[in-house]
């Protein structure tokens, strides 16, 4: 066991695999990032690819020695949106946990919800709320609104869109062609106004928090940072006008000069654009001038639990 009582939380999501490794007080002692694309494909075939899994895999058995090396006892791993989508799913969940060392899960996408709210919220004052948080993944986009995790009128929903997902069933040209991204923006359009009517809470929500790699990348290219820096990166503010005109630019760039920009890390350059497209609509459709940027996100609430279970 270890002493000091180290938890970790993994995430393979359909862009990225993620690994956050936290002290008995909650501060995190590492986090990691490897883009993965884990869902490559999985929109139309249905399954997860063998060139895809291993990547994944990979990035497990990468963590598995950071873990170890702080001798974490206890863990939780998540598998999300393509894991779901997948017929093959569960065949690597079970390599993952083996490799991982935790019993995997497969969270359904409301879990995947409130778990995000969790962590985004955590260092924020709830007199801000009720607050609508955006976690714009590889294959899916959830959608939460309420003032904390425990919030008894906590709406969360997930919506069958991603950057992935929408750059491999509509941004197949590079760059996008006009008719590719109306097409786009309206089946994005369309599943917003089927998660109001729905839901109408969402449009009381007061503050909009953004998280995932489209929203930090879209703030790192905003502040120019040649080099990731989470502390200038975690709650800054863009602006409904930024985050369009980011849109609109990266949709008329080359992936390859996208790649050139100060900001974008490589393996996000392709799917940039499908996810700038579901931030700018998002804010446009709610009526939000502001998007707070947040680092703290599933991993955290997913920490967060951990803790709070103390088993």
């Amino acid at each position: 066991m270890d002493p000091d009582g180290r938890v970790a939380a993994i995430d393979c999501g359909t862009n990225s695999t993620r690994l956050l490794v936290a002290g008995a007080d909650g501060r995190p002692v590492e986090r990691l990032m490897r883009i993965t694309r884990l869902g490559e494909g999985v929109d139309s075939t249905g399954a997860l690819a063998p060139e895809a899994v291993e990547r994944c895999l990979a990035a497990l058995r990468e963590f598995r020695g950071v873990t170890d090396r702080y001798q974490v006892a206890r863990g939780r791993l998540a598998a999300t949106s393509a894991a779901r989508d997948a017929s093959n799913g569960d065949e690597f969940l079970e390599a993952a946990g083996e490799i991982a060392g935790f019993h995997p899960e497969l969270l359904a996408g409301t879990q995947e919800g409130r778990l995000s709210l969790a962590g985004a919220v955590s260092d924020l004052e709830p007199d801000g709320g009720p607050f609508l948080v955006l976690d714009i993944g590889g294959g899916s986009t959830e959608l939460v609104t309420g003032t904390d995790a425990n919030d008894p009128e906590l709406v969360a929903v997930s919506l069958q869109m991603g950057c992935v997902r929408v750059t491999e069933r509509f941004l197949l040209h590079d760059p996008p062609t006009p008719a590719e991204l109306v097409e786009a923006e309206a089946m994005v359009g369309e599943s917003l106004e089927s998660a109001i009517a729905e839901h109408p809470r969402f449009l009381a929500a007061h503050r909009l928090v953004g998280l995932a790699g489209t929203v930090t990348t879209l703030a790192a290219l905003n502040l120019g940072l040649a080099e990731y820096d989470r502390d200038r990166i975690h709650h800054s503010v863009l602006s409904a006008t930024e985050v369009y005109d980011w849109y609109r630019t990266l949709a008329q760039e080359v992936r390859a000069a996208r790649l050139d920009r100060a900001g974008m890390p490589r393996g996000r350059e392709d799917v940039i654009v499908g996810g700038a497209m579901i931030l700018s609509a998002v804010m446009t459709r709610f009526g939000f001038d502001e998007c707070l940027v947040s680092e703290a996100d599933i991993l955290d609430g997913m920490v967060a639990s951990l803790l709070s279970r103390g088993d």
